[in-house]
Parts: structure tokens; C-alpha cells; sequence
């Protein structure tokens, strides 16, 4: 019995199953311990000997009741040629495709080998996993990626990808159509090592305008989960696409997605109306609440718990763990969850 897949399938529990997305990370001092051991952070992700330990240093302290296999999004453009590395303190570079014709250094399909680290480090997560506990694969969206890719590096309005996209739709289409051929052929080779469910992570959606929104994020999502499901249908997917307000419904429409993941601006009982009743939600608590604890923590945690009642939900923040959350606030957070 996995609490976290069958919520997925639409089974609503006592208690909503719990994980959090970055739940291996800076903020636990057996993360910092290891993190050293390797050159750099992607080194650490083709690693599957310290990836595997990342991924189950949470489930051991914290008992989530799913995994999240220690990887990134920018594994996908480096396994397409693209110069990608990680400067301390500064996040990720790559090396910046401002015109049409970068892109013709791109390879025509996924480096399989190049990933063939992260799928090691799936199974040997599956193999050391309790029982009740799940095992989750992930992927950036292609209109997140193509930030990066196109950017450089993260970028406060994603302008550079905007611009690209305005200027040259033709060149923009092509790499949004590499990018969903290598995501979902990175999806399905994770769901064969073992992944029970994927998640797409669509971190910048929020900064298109709705005709784009559909263009770039929706449609792309929506061929890479039909083009998984078409190989594993019964592998639930979750989206996550990030900040587009209002615009939920129409994306789960549109997209097919299993689950769909809530930002903390969303307002919970107001989407759930909009959504189909089976719908499965996961979200929305927001990391500055859990860093700073206390009464607000707790009355978060169950305005979640009273808005979820009877529902399918998968109890989650709505972004990242950050790396100054206080472990004991963790702990009391899920005290309450579970209690």
C-alpha cells in the first residue's frame, strides 16, 4: 500500500500523503555533509552512489511518503550538447543561444548515456525504498527549459526566451518540439527504472500571456504526458505549472495531466471549485511559512487540511524547500499533517 499513488488515482485518504518538492537539499546538514564529496552540483547529479543517498536522506528523517529521485532540469539541455554548468553561489550557466542558428548545435536527440547515471540512481532508490513509499521522476517543461537554454541563466521575467519566441516562432517551434521529443523520452526511461509517478515542472509558466500560455506550455505538456501515457498508461503525471493564477482548469484540460500541482498564490478552495471533483491537487504551502513556524505555520497547515477534506490531495509546498527552514518547524509541520 502507497498512500501518495493511490491518492493519485484519485482515492481521497484519511490524511493527505506528504512530500516536498527540494526535500533533499541544503537545508538538511546530511545533505551539506555529502554535497562536498563532489566537484560540482552537476557532477552530484551524475553520481548515482551520492544521488541516491540525497534522495533518501529526507525519506529516513522525515518518513515522506514519497521520493523524489536528486536530479535537475538542466540535465535534459546538457544530454542535448549544450554547455551547462553551475557556478557557486550564482545558479546555473549555459552557454546562451540568442539567434536561430544556435540552435543548430543542438544534437537531434537525447544523449541516453549521458542520463544513464540518473536512471542507475532510480534503481538503486526503488531497491532501497520501504515499501509504502513511492518513487517520483521529474522533468522541466520545454518552455522552462528554453529560458534557460536561450537565456543563459535564470532570468527575473524570462525575456530572453520571450523575445526569441516573438522574433523567430519558427526557430522557437523547432526547439519546443526537440524539447518535448527529449522530455518524454526522459520520462519513459525514468518510469523504466522504476519512477511510479513523473512530475513536470513548468517553474515559468506564469510569465506568458494566456495566447502563449496555451503555445508553449500547455501544448508541449500535453504531448509529452500523451506520449508517455501511449508507452505507460498506468505511470500517474503530476504539472506543476507555475503561477498562472486562474488558468488551472483549462490547463488540466488541455494537458490530461493525473494531478495538478498548486503555487502558493493560488487560493485552494477557489480552484478546487473549478476543478472536476475527482481531481487530484497537491500544494500549496507556502516556504516562508514553514521557515518561520509557529501559530501562522500551523493555522496554514490546516486552512490546507480543512480545504482538502475528502478530497484527493497530495499535501506539498507550492515551490521549493528553501535551505534556511528550521528542521524542527519541518517535524511540527508534519505532526500536524498526520495528526
Amino acid at each position: 500500500m502507497k498512500p501518495f499513488l493511490d491518492v493519485l488515482a484519485g482515492k481521497a485518504t484519511a490524511r493527505p500523503p506528504i512530500w516536498l518538492m527540494r526535500q533533499a537539499g541544503r537545508y538538511l546538514p546530511e545533505y551539506r555533509a555529502i554535497r562536498s564529496q563532489a566537484r560540482d552540483f552537476l557532477h552530484f547529479c551524475y553520481s548515482p552512489e551520492l544521488a541516491i543517498e540525497a534522495t533518501m536522506q529526507p525519506i529516513r528523517r522525515f518518513s515522506f511518503d514519497a521520493a523524489i529521485i536528486f536530479s535537475d532540469i538542466l540535465v535534459i539541455p546538457d544530454a542535448l550538447g549544450q554547455s551547462v554548468r553551475f557556478a557557486e553561489g550564482e545558479g546555473p550557466r549555459l552557454e546562451a543561444m540568442e539567434t536561430p542558428e544556435a540552435l543548430k548545435g543542438l544534437a537531434s536527440a537525447l544523449d541516453e548515456e549521458k542520463l544513464e547515471p540518473v536512471y542507475n540512481a532510480l534503481r538503486g532508490v526503488r531497491a532501497a525504498l520501504p515499501p509504502s513509499v513511492a518513487l517520483i521522476g521529474f522533468c522541466g517543461a520545454p518552455w522552462t527549459l528554453a529560458t534557460y537554454m536561450i537565456g543563459g541563466r535564470g532570468t527575473p521575467d524570462q525575456a530572453p526566451a520571450r523575445h526569441f519566441a516573438y522574433q523567430h516562432p519558427e526557430a522557437f517551434q523547432s526547439l519546443t518540439d526537440l524539447l518535448v521529443e527529449a522530455c518524454t523520452r526522459h520520462l519513459c526511461l525514468q518510469a523504466e527504472a522504476g519512477a511510479e509517478a513523473l512530475q513536470i515542472f513548468d517553474s515559468w509558466a506564469g510569465n506568458l500571456p494566456e495566447r502563449e500560455l496555451r503555445r508553449w506550455s500547455e501544448a508541449p505538456i500535453g504531448r509529452i504526458i500523451a506520449g508517455v501515457k501511449a508507452r505507460h498508461p498506468s505511470v500517474p503525471i503530476i504539472a506543476f505549472p507555475r503561477g498562472i493564477a486562474g488558468g488551472f482548469s483549462r490547463f488540466v484540460s488541455e494537458t490530461n495531466c493525473d494531478a495538478i500541482s498548486l503555487d502558493t498564490a493560488c487560493a485552494l478552495s477557489d480552484i478546487r471549485k473549478q476543478l472536476p471533483p475527482g481531481m487530484v491537487t497537491q500544494g500549496n504551502l507556502d516556504p516562508l511559512v514553514l521557515i518561520n513556524g509557529g501559530s501562522g505555520l500551523d493555522a496554514a497547515v490546516d486552512h490546507i487540511l480543512e480545504s482538502t477534506a475528502g478530497l484527493p490531495h497530495v499535501f506539498n509546498l507550492g515551490h521549493g524547500i528553501l535551505p534556511p527552514t528550521p528542521i524542527p518547524h519541518v517535524e511540527a509541520m508534519l505532526r500536524r499533517v498526520r495528526g
